[in-house]
Formats: structure tokens, sequence, C-alpha cells
């Protein structure tokens, strides 16, 4: 039945295609085609053939785990803290640094007064650690941690330190308080975790900063002799100075909506 005189033309397909892009753009993790067909209630194949048609144009791009935003984004945003944006920013520049030097990448996020684990980026021959203690309560213990915590002002810092023990997870964690502070405050502009959150594994984090945005970008590797070279310092911080370029972009095209 044509649409009534005065009311407007809708495109179904248009409107589904919308829908998709916008649950991406929402979620804080990647989704899976199948994910997508159960929340919108659409038929698999009907949202198959729409998200090869956002893929090809752009708007969506598919990873190993499922689907982000892809390189033409922006055109549905004002919100730079949308967190598919942020999420797109950020899975883009841990596959860069995934295949440039080998080794798993993560990203994690000072926020509301505690650090969350972002994202993770693995590497096929140097796969993602074990994470069997949360890094809300390790971040005394991992690079990712300890390079925002050297970020923060140290009023910030204390008050993170007074409400998280600092337990003891390897005989290298550092868990004196005194002797992390001063770890802290002498940082060289990276972080080292050498064997303090789990024995045989490395990991090596620099500062990602941007407006209201304080993280760390961190590669793992094991905690063998030689592996964990300072040549990775360089490396790792161009990508970081990227992604901090990107986010602070995204700010300013969403009329300066902080991160």
């Amino acid at each position: 039945m044509p649409a009534a005189e005065g009311e407007p033309t809708l495109i179904g397909s248009v409107q589904r295609a919308l829908r998709l892009v916008d649950i991406v753009a929402n979620s804080p993790r990647p989704l899976p085609v199948k994910m997508l067909s159960a929340i919108t209630g659409l038929t698999q194949g009907t949202t198959y053939n729409l998200v090869r048609t956002l893929i090809h144009e752009g708007y969506l791009t598919s990873e190993p785990d499922g689907l982000v935003l892809g390189t033409r984004f922006p055109a549905f945003h004002t919100d730079a803290d949308a967190r598919g944006v942020f999420l797109a920013r950020v899975r883009a520049a841990l596959r860069d640094v995934t295949d440039e030097l080998g080794a798993t990448a993560y990203l994690s996020r000072y926020r509301d007064g505690e650090l969350h684990l972002v994202d993770i980026v693995d590497a096929v021959r140097n796969p993602r650690i074990e994470l069997w203690v949360g890094l809300e309560s390790s971040a005394h213990a991992t690079a990712l941690g300890k390079q925002i915590l050297t970020e923060l002002t140290g009023d910030e810092r204390l008050d993170y330190l007074s409400r998280h023990r600092l337990e003891e997870l390897t005989p290298q964690t550092i868990s004196d308080r005194r002797t992390l502070l001063t770890q802290l405050e002498h940082s060289p502009g990276y972080a080292v975790d050498r064997e303090e959150y789990l024995i045989g594994n490395s990991c090596l984090a620099v500062p990602v900063i941007a407006p209201n945005v304080v993280a760390s970008l961190a590669i793992s590797l094991p905690a063998e002799p030689g592996v964990l070279d300072r040549a990775l310092v360089p490396k790792l911080q161009r990508a970081a100075r990227l992604l901090s370029l990107q986010l602070g972009a995204d700010a300013l095209a969403g009329d300066e909506s902080p991160l």
C-alpha cells in the first residue's frame, strides 16, 4: 500500500542497516553476526546480507571475534565517547601492533577511579597471558596498570592505592607501597612487568593520552633473556602516539565531547 499523502516513504532495508550500525557502535565488545541477528530479530540470512553491504561500504569491519565500526563511522557520530568509536580505534591500533611486533597487544584505561581492560588482540606465536586476576585488582603487578598509575596525579595515585591491596601475585610482585611509588615516580616513560603478574611472562606498556583519556598500550612476551628488548619501546610508543592523536581528533570532531 502506498504511503498516505504527507507521510514519509521509509525504506525498511535502510532502517535495518542503520540499526545494525547503531548496535555495533554502542557495544563495548565486537559483536558476532549471529548475536546481531538475535538482538534485532532479523533472520541470519538477512543479517549477513546487510552486514556484507555495510562492510563493503566501510561502515563495519569484520574482526575474528566479531564486528566493529569501520572507517566510515564518523558520519554517524557527534559524540566522541561512543563506545563503538573508541573500540574501533583501539582495535585497529592493537592489530597494527600485533602485526608489527608479533606480540599480543592490550589496551587498558583509567575511568571513574578504576582501571579497566578495554581490548586484546592476540598474536598467533605469542598468545595472551592467562588473566587470572582482573586488572582492577592487579594494577601494581602489571605494566598496563603501572603505566596508568604513573600518569595519574599524585592525589589520584594515592587514592587508588588506598583502595586496593598490593597482593603478592608472584615472588617478583612489588607489594610494598613505598617501593612501588618510588618506581612510579622514576618512570622512564614506559612500564615493565618482569614476571610480577605471572611467572614466565613479561609485559611492556607505554602511555596513551588524549582529551580526558588516560590509557596504556602494552604487549606481552615470554620472560626469556633478550625477548623483552628495549628496541621495542620506540615502536610501541609510535603506535601509542598515533592512537592518542586519533582519539584527540575524534574528541574535536564531536564538538570536543570528552572521551
